[in-house]
């Protein structure tokens, strides 16, 4: 019979946090153990990119300061074993428990010689770089870190080279029509936008380009997407593929003691399918942290499948971005309000007639009523 007194939850950001209130507020009432990187309080990640490098500090997550359980701070886990049902960390502390959350998130993908925007260390490092006025700042990547980061640079009054070795930025996630909107929104911005090319070197005062050009840079910040952090899993026995695979119940695969949620988790959604998808957005990790704890207290038997729909949302230029579902799994786009020439628009995704996403750009009533029909599962985007 499976009795939990011990629940270790591994990752203190925001996944993490969630579970460990979730777990409280639902009655667990035995010993939690937060194991966390970081010696911070836990925070919100969003802002890293914009509001903080304005200078605005008040990033710390609701309840966070408000944690009784106890804390391993600045500890890392790197060795976990199901069989014996203990998790090592980094300072050679060995931890027994009977129900683990794995909430570890992921890392940016490097690049030499150039700046790294994750933890509240990076964000405060670049601040102030910004703040020194460099001539030049160039941005490697125009996914969302990467565009909230060139458009915070222009409004510090800074110059800013973009550049992206896709055709237009944010094209799988946002659609042609959207990613082509947003191209013209950084360009109006004040941003040069360098397309369809890679980055060869970051050398002293420059940016190679595979192409032969060379690009000043006095700082280059890069945005290149993320990698889940489950090395420390490796030999665990534990399924891992591009994050931690679980089941539609969060649960890890062939466990009835572990969970995962986040960044990190991989697992098969039902609205597309079965499809496995790994979302890094503050939502997932939100919804997440607080389902894979509620599953973890009721077993598998009795736990629930976690079929959110992923969300997204950015500012750059002035403007909203909002996403919902998974826009790249769709065949057919089509813009069902606004227009792209009047900064207002929103766009459906179907697959086989089915709503599988929807992008709006400052348009949020419109993406509330598109995700409400991506959970029905409804094919058509209708007014009434």
């Amino acid at each position: 019979m499976r009795t939990l007194n011990k629940i270790i939850v591994v990752g203190a950001s925001l996944a993490g946090l969630r579970a460990v209130q979730t777990l409280r507020q639902e009655g667990f009432d035995g010993e939690i153990t937060l194991v966390g990187a970081e010696t911070h309080l836990p925070y919100n990640r969003p802002p890293l990119s914009k509001g903080l490098l304005r200078g605005d500090d008040d990033i710390l997550l609701p309840g966070a300061g408000e944690l009784d359980d106890s804390w391993s701070r600045g500890r890392t886990a790197v060795h976990l074993n199901p069989a014996t049902r203990t998790l090592t960390l980094d300072d050679g502390a060995e931890l027994g428990y009977d129900g683990l959350v794995i909430a570890t998130g992921a890392r940016p993908r490097p690049m030499a010689a150039a700046r790294m925007l994750r933890t509240l260390e990076d964000a405060l490092a670049l601040r102030a770089e910004l703040e020194r006025g460099h001539e030049h700042v160039v941005v490697v990547g125009a996914g969302f870190i990467g565009g909230e980061v060139a458009s915070t640079a222009r409004e510090l009054g800074l110059k800013v080279t973009l550049i992206d070795s896709g055709r237009r930025p944010m094209l799988a996630g946002l659609g042609e029509v959207a990613s082509a909107w947003l191209a013209g929104l950084h360009e109006r911005g004040g941003v040069e936008l360098v397309s369809g090319v890679r980055v060869q070197a970051v050398e002293e005062g420059r940016v190679r380009l595979a192409d032969g050009r060379a690009i000043p840079a006095g700082l280059v910040v890069a945005g290149l997407g993320v990698v889940p952090n489950t090395e420390w899993l490796d030999g665990s026995g534990l399924p891992v593929d591009d994050g931690v695979l679980v089941e539609e119940t969060l649960f890890a695969r062939g466990s009835a003691r572990i969970v995962a949620a986040g960044d990190v988790a991989r697992w098969p959604h039902s609205l597309y399918g079965g499809a496995t998808v790994r979302v890094e957005h503050w939502s997932n990790a939100n919804d997440q942290g607080a389902a894979a704890a509620r599953n973890l207290l009721a077993g598998p038997e009795e736990s629930r499948a976690f079929d959110g729909v992923p969300n997204f949302a950015t500012s750059v230029h002035g403007s909203r971005i909002q996403t919902a579902g998974l826009p790249h799994l769709a065949d057919t786009a089509t813009v069902v309000a606004g227009a792209p020439e009047e900064d207002r628009f929103a766009v459906a995704f179907t697959r086989e007639d089915v709503l599988v996403g929807a992008v709006a750009v400052n348009s949020p009533k419109d993406l509330i009523k598109l995700k409400r029909r991506i959970t029905a599962g409804q094919p058509i985007y209708d007014d009434q």
